[in-house]
């Protein structure tokens, strides 16, 4: 278990990034949850009122993702409180910087990540 511990510069760059992600996701959220309020319209033959069906499972699907985004940034930022971010949670080893800086909510290294691929594989 070798933690070396990330640089304050990096650490506070990845938290305004993901404090800016947040805010987008937030505001998306709430377009999205206006649109869903204000309806889909349903009136029209057959075929219109299946587009409009369609259109809401897609934008509730947006929301679970927004959602679950959401969820991986939070958790990602009590991970910066507590002293934990950038750990892998699968190897126990740091997370790549650059890895970090392209995923800044990520839980796994790229060994982590091959590791918890070939156990859902070979579970699947």
């Amino acid at each position: 278990m070798s933690h070396v511990q990330i640089q304050s510069d990096v650490i506070t760059e990845l938290k305004k990034r993901l404090l800016l992600k947040k805010a987008d996701l937030i505001n998306r959220l709430k377009i999205q949850s206006a649109e869903i309020k204000n309806g889909f319209d349903l009136r029209g033959d057959e075929i219109d009122q299946i587009i409009a069906v369609q259109s809401e499972n897609a934008a509730l699907a947006f929301q679970n993702k927004i959602r679950s985004e959401l969820l991986e940034i939070e958790s990602a930022l009590s991970r910066m409180e507590q002293g934990t971010f950038g750990i892998c949670e699968e190897t126990d080893e740091q997370i790549e910087i650059e890895r970090l800086l392209a995923l800044p909510w990520t839980r796994l290294s790229i060994e982590g990540a091959e590791i918890r691929e070939a156990v859902r594989k070979r579970f699947a």
